[in-house]
């Protein structure tokens, strides 16, 4: 049955079930709770955590892969961290998980980024 579409009755949130490959080549999966964002607003968010990305990243005689790895994380947590109201892994979250799950399981970081593009941008939930 299709649904009928009422403009300006935005959600405060949403579901959407992330999988991803794990080292095991097994699948991984994490039921997330997004922040709902229209697309401008994504558009928004993005550009609010990124911005400063290139200052953290190491130039020079000062790179370091270390430091660049964690540069990484630390920007993939706070972009979870924005994006995530909820979600169930086994360990609250928090800036310290999600740098941990970013360290741990980089493609979940991947897919969990690109599952909540898609659903911001194009309008998809489907898994």
């Amino acid at each position: 049955m299709a649904t009928k579409i009422k403009l300006g009755q935005r959600p405060a949130s949403f579901k959407k079930t992330i999988t991803f490959p794990i080292h095991a080549g097994e699948q991984g999966v994490i039921e997330c709770t997004f922040k709902y964002r229209t697309r401008t607003d994504f558009g928004a968010f993005v550009d609010a955590i990124f911005n400063d990305a290139g200052q953290a990243i190491p130039q020079g005689d000062d790179f370091s892969m270390e430091r660049l790895m964690e540069a990484t994380r630390d920007k993939n947590a706070d972009y979870l961290l924005e994006a995530l109201e909820a979600w169930d892994v086994d360990q609250p979250l928090n800036r310290a998980n999600a740098q941990r799950l970013a360290d741990e399981l980089p493609g979940a970081i991947v897919a969990i980024m690109e599952g909540y593009r898609a659903a911001s941008v194009e309008g998809r939930l489907g898994n």
